[in-house]
């Protein structure tokens, strides 16, 4: 049989320490300042809600700023495009956003041009368009299954002006 405690002065036996108290922690609370406790002692993070539905929206929704989505086309609409990506399905293609000629680049963004996919993807410096020649499509703009078929493993390197001499 479990002995009672000295300070225990509770009736009852000592299964149930200072019942009279309102057990352990009613003792606790005689002794310390529970009140400051619980606003002192951390808390640890929030718990999270397990509501993914904001994950799992395209980056179009879910975004807040960025996206080319007034200065591009689909890249179905270019012929050329169409026999260099042979690899990609109408619907795929169809989902790929090529960037208008003129259109700004923006800074930090990553890109990929797809007339040189063989060059990987680029992060773009600030002043940067799209000029003649160039199919860029955006990372932001492009779902992640395409993109990694389109670029791979890459990772982008920041994309110098060439110099005017």
């Amino acid at each position: 049989m479990p002995r009672r405690r000295q300070d225990d002065r509770s009736p009852g036996d000592a299964r149930q320490p200072y019942s009279d108290l309102g057990g352990p922690e009613g003792r606790h609370a005689q002794t310390h300042d529970v009140r400051r406790e619980a606003l002192t002692n951390p808390r640890g993070p929030e718990p999270e809600t397990g509501d993914f539905d904001s994950d799992l929206g395209s980056p179009a929704e879910t975004s807040t700023g960025g996206g080319h989505a007034d200065e591009s086309s689909a890249a179905t609409a270019d012929k050329r495009l169409q026999g260099r990506l042979q690899e990609l399905s109408p619907d795929e293609l169809s989902r790929l956003s090529v960037l208008e000629e003129g259109a700004r680049l923006d800074q930090g963004s990553t890109y990929l041009d797809l007339n040189h996919l063989e060059r990987g993807p680029f992060k773009a410096i600030g002043g940067q368009a799209a000029e003649p020649g160039n199919r860029y499509v955006s990372k932001h703009d492009t779902d992640h299954e395409l993109w990694n078929r389109l670029a791979g493993n890459r990772k982008p390197e920041i994309e110098r002006p060439t110099p005017v001499e």
